[in-house]
């Protein structure tokens, strides 16, 4: 009869070791993939970031273009107010008027 071998211990000893190994090798992989791809997420973010900021500033400059495009409409059609901007921007006076100006406050 063939005599029973104790084989437990030798078994244990290696099956510690593969687990250790294993560990290690999915720790290696995990920490490769890690450095593959995180540049590249760290642009994607900063591009999403970036598009948000160009997405505002479009909608910030559609805004203020029906704000030209309404202030043209008027320039072109209303004299009056032609006249009020001349004022304001131009110091335009009409014959016989006369203007006063503010004096700048004396420190």
């Amino acid at each position: 009869m063939a005599k029973k071998v104790n084989s437990s211990t030798p078994r244990r000893i290696y099956a510690g070791r593969g687990r250790g190994i294993k560990k290690t090798k999915i720790i290696l992989v995990a920490a490769a993939l890690f450095v593959i791809f995180l540049p590249s997420f760290l642009k994607y973010q900063a591009l999403l970031c970036k598009n948000r900021n160009l997405e505002e500033r479009i909608k910030f400059l559609k805004k203020e273009n029906e704000r030209l495009e309404k202030e043209k409409a008027r320039l072109e059609m209303d004299i009056s107010y032609i006249e009020l901007k001349a004022r304001e921007k131009l110091g335009v006076v009409r014959k016989g008027e006369i203007v006063i100006k503010e004096a700048p406050p004396k420190e």
